[in-house]
This record gives structure tokens, sequence and C-alpha cells, in this order.
């Protein structure tokens, strides 16, 4: 019976979470023993925590956690390479049947992980976990967060509302996901790209116990700037149509300063003119800086550079460890 069940890696990405990380552990731990319990998944299941380049003792609290207790991995990046880096190192580097990514806060309600099993059983090859409402956020929070999501759909960018990157993949998604090499990651949008069946199920976030949140206003920024930079070019279309618009407009205003230079002599107005070329002037940089954006991205991805570098892992036997 225990070899048919499919093995089960929950990824939690770490960063800077020693306050929290003891209490997310034991929650963890008794999540999985249940689920191996009543054999939903495999003895084999694995809890991975990914370090990512953590500057207090995160990395020491993984290390003695997986030092006792053979149910937990552990994976040490080599330098901090961000959030949506430290997912895709935990899918690529360990070899599972299922993959759950889900933050070490657990604001994400991790008993939806029975639920998101009931989905797989069903026949969905991605399960997303999406919040039922944001009632216990601040209105600054609520009201920036609808913002983030309604630029996104406005820009084209497919992403589920109130999705974050709590989500199950089957190993054939993961696979397929690893076809997809560019450098500037939004699991959000990428995911829903794969095409698989997929399923939701829906759950109450709750507050953060200990510790700072890892994504405030300026990171949220970056990354909403980062999904639709990397997944729409309405931005550029915008530029494009921003200067047929001011060409149209300074055709009229050669117009009218011919009809006024042959009506009533010179225009007169300086100030009117200084106006007009530095709003032209401010265009212009703008969209230089929209092009420039793209430009950068296309360097980025034109060097290759890893996504991950791993610096040493704990408890992932050679048979567990995806091979490249």
């Amino acid at each position: 019976m225990a070899e048919k069940l499919q093995k089960l890696l929950i990824i939690l990405p770490c960063y800077n979470e020693e306050e929290i990380l003891p209490s997310t552990i034991k929650t963890m731990k008794k999540l999985l023993t249940s689920l191996v319990k009543e054999k939903k998944v495999s003895p084999e299941s694995k809890i991975c925590l990914v370090n990512d380049g953590s500057k207090d003792k995160t990395w020491e609290i993984i290390s003695q956690t997986c030092a006792q207790d053979k149910m937990f991995a552990g994976i040490k990046l080599s330098r901090n390479f961000g959030h949506q880096s430290t997912i895709i190192a935990g899918m690529y580097s360990v070899d599972a049947d299922l993959y759950v990514t889900i933050d070490a806060d657990l604001q994400d309600n991790p008993e939806c992980i029975a639920e998101m099993l009931k989905c797989v059983e069903e026949g969905a090859e991605v399960v997303y976990g999406i919040r039922k409402s944001r009632k216990t956020d601040s209105i600054f929070k609520r009201t920036s967060a609808q913002l983030y999501y309604r630029l996104l759909n406005l820009f084209g960018v497919d992403v589920l509302y109130n999705h974050a990157d709590y989500r199950l993949m089957s190993r054939r998604a993961v696979e397929t996901l690893k076809q997809f090499p560019e450098r500037n990651l939004f699991l959000r949008a990428t995911v829903p790209l794969l095409g698989f069946k997929t399923a939701q199920v829906y759950y109450d976030r709750t507050a953060r116990t200990a510790g700072e949140t890892k994504y405030p206003l300026n990171k949220m920024l970056a990354l909403a700037w980062n999904g639709v930079s990397s997944f729409s070019i309405v931005p550029l279309r915008i530029v494009t149509f921003l200067g047929l618009f001011i060409c149209f407009l300074s055709v009229l205003f050669l117009i009218y300063l011919f009809y006024r230079y042959s009506a009533k002599g010179t225009v007169v107005g300086w100030a009117s003119l200084v106006t007009i070329i530095t709003i032209f002037s401010g265009v212009q940089l703008l969209s230089l800086g929209i092009i420039g954006e793209y430009i950068a991205k296309i360097f980025v991805e034109a060097k290759k550079r890893p996504l991950f570098i791993v610096e040493e892992t704990l408890n992932l036997d050679d048979k567990e460890k995806i091979k490249d």
C-alpha cells in the first residue's frame, strides 16, 4: 500500500525566520505526520526548509532540526537569491511526486494541504491556495493589494486574485516548468501558462505571530513591475501610442503657430513654450526608461546566470536529489 502512495515534498522558503521557525517546524511536523498516518502520502515524504542567505540563526535552527528528525531536509543557498528563486531551488533540487510551496510564517493555512491532495485525486496537477478575503488586512494593505492585482490584469498578466505562492504541483507540472528558462521569475504568472488541469482551495489568512514580513510595499511594487515587464508588452505599446499622440499634438501646435503668425504676427509667450518643451522632454525620458527596463531584462536573460546555487544540503540521499 505504501508503495502506491505519492511522495510529498513541502517546501518552505526561509529568510531571517529565526523567531517563527521553531513554531513552524512543530506545526508542519504534526501536519505531515497526520497525513502519513492517514495514508494520504508516502512515509518517505519530507518537509524541505530552504535557507535563502539568512543573516540570523535560521540555518542553525534548520541544521539542528534535520539532525534530530529525518522527516526534515535542509537546503542552504550560497547567498540571497530572492523568494522566487528559493522556491525553484526546493522544487528543482529534490525528487518527489507532489510539491507544495508555502511561506515559513504559515499565514497561509497549512491545513489546506489535505484539501489539495483531494484535488490531486480528482485529476488536478496544479492546485492553487487562494485567500477568501482580506478582512484582517489594514486599509492600506487591502487597498494596495487590490491595486496590485488590478495593475497586473490591466496590463494583461494572467494571475489569480488573492493567490500568492501557496500551491501544489505534480511532478509532471514541475518538470514542465523547467522548460521555462527565464531568469526574471514571476511564478504567479508562469505556472498558469503550463495549461494542466487546475483546482483551487480557499482559506482564511492569519496574522503573522512573530518576525516581520519579508514583502513590504517596495518589494511588492518591485514584484508587480517584474510581473508586468516579464509577461506583458503593453507598456511598450503605451509608449508607442504616446509617441503618436504627441506627434499629433505637435502637428496641431505647428498649424496653430502658422495661423497666429499669418493673422497676428509673432507668437509671444516664452513660459508656454518652455512648459511644452519640459512636458515633452519628461515624456521622452519616461519612455526611454520603460524601454530601458525591457533592454535590461534582455541583458539578464542573455547572460543565463544560475537561478540559485546550493551550498549545502541536509537529509537528502543521492536517490532523492534530482540529477541534472
